[in-house]
């Protein structure tokens, strides 16, 4: 199972979060996965990471479809490809809505017909091909001239049945998050098909304080699970809180919990490591590749 890490974008300077790129490529992962999360835009990132740790591939979990017309962003994500050299994994997702509408002000309704509409537009100028799509969200006509530039992988950010089965039709897979082996193997794969790409993120903290971590997990983490998307993957998984599904214990039980992942289906690992400084330090040296 491939294994990348999220670098930390929240609430620190640009020149931590290339710090985070140059020791995550030290330590031999191979994706570098930067959230968009209301601060550091992340396809912008990418190439700041990239200067940072040549050679890594690069991903987005992930930027919201409604902020980004497709040509937009196939434009973003077509230049960061060319400009990184390296691999770039487009993650893109409907996001809340609570954010669309609360933030953007944008209407939330039918948002399964939206994405449809939107891969139906991206995936041809991923391409380099036009897009002719006019649909009832999204009209989108035209193309981007970017010569040279390789097509980045489509992944969509999903944790519901809908998103999953339209993953699995117009993209090449899914970023899941809070998702344990039980919901990825009776839920996320058999939604999405045996082709596509299942990248696992994972709330994971090596530690021997396991009560503790778990608590300062609830404390973070807490408001996720009275998101709907997230409290239906919760629920899929039987976990009645966000900390439930993290992954935390010493390195056996860590190492465990990961391969039961892999034996779900998860072909790739996301690793979104948490705890105190030294528990991060130590999660991240024990899943580098």
């Amino acid at each position: 199972m491939r294994t990348g890490i999220l670098i930390d974008e929240l609430g620190v300077g640009f020149d931590a979060i290339t710090a985070q790129a140059r020791e995550a490529a030290k330590l031999g992962y191979g994706t570098l996965w930067v959230a968009q999360r209301g601060g550091w835009d992340a396809l912008t990132a990418l190439p700041a990471l990239a200067a940072a740790a040549p050679g890594v591939e690069l991903g987005t979990c992930v930027v919201p479809t409604y902020s980004r017309h497709p040509i937009t962003m196939a434009a973003q994500a077509l230049t960061v490809q060319a400009a990184a050299g390296a691999p770039v994994h487009l993650g893109v997702g409907l996001s809340h809505k609570f954010i669309v509408e609360g933030e953007f002000g944008y209407s939330y309704d039918r948002p399964i017909r939206h994405l449809r509409e939107y891969l139906q537009a991206l995936n041809p100028l991923l391409r380099g091909e036009k897009a002719d799509v006019h649909g009832e969200s999204l009209t989108a006509a035209g193309a981007v001239n970017a010569p040279g530039a390789e097509r980045p992988a489509a992944l969509v950010g999903s944790v519901s049945p809908q998103s999953m089965r339209l993953a699995g039709e117009l993209a090449d897979g899914v970023i899941t998050t809070f998702a344990g082996p039980r919901a990825t193997a009776e839920y996320v794969v058999p939604a999405l098909g045996s082709a596509s790409r299942v990248v696992s993120g994972q709330l994971i903290c090596v530690t021997s304080e396991v009560d503790e971590a778990r608590k300062r997990i609830e404390e973070l983490y807490a408001g996720a699970g009275n998101v709907p998307a997230y409290r239906a993957i919760l629920d899929r998984e039987g976990h009645e809180r966000v900390s439930d599904s993290a992954i935390v214990g010493d390195e056996e039980t860590v190492r465990r919990q990961v391969k039961s992942l892999e034996e779900a289906g998860a072909t790739e690992l996301l690793v979104m490591p948490v705890g105190s400084a030294e528990e991060q330090a130590r999660t991240r040296e024990l899943l580098a590749a």
